[in-house]
């Protein structure tokens, strides 16, 4: 794969799994938004739920990927 293709795998796994953590959020309180998703620890449901804990982390690793990969790739 070239790193653009790379870098665009890596654009569709994030936003996938965004789209996933967001749904699930939503289920667990429907008056929840995605910016609230830059801050899930400041509601005491999204902290204390366990999926959600799992599919949050799932997001946070790709972005730590993405940064990795980005970070090693030259420009």
């Amino acid at each position: 794969m070239t790193p653009n293709e790379v870098e665009a795998l890596f654009a569709e796994l994030i936003s996938h799994q965004r789209e996933k953590t967001l749904a699930l959020a939503q289920r667990i309180d429907p008056s929840l938004s995605g910016d609230d998703l830059f801050q899930p620890h400041d509601h005491p449901v999204l902290r204390t739920h366990p999926l959600f804990q799992f599919e949050d982390g799932v997001l946070a690793g790709l972005l730590s990927a993405r940064a990795a990969l980005r970070a090693r790739r030259p420009d």
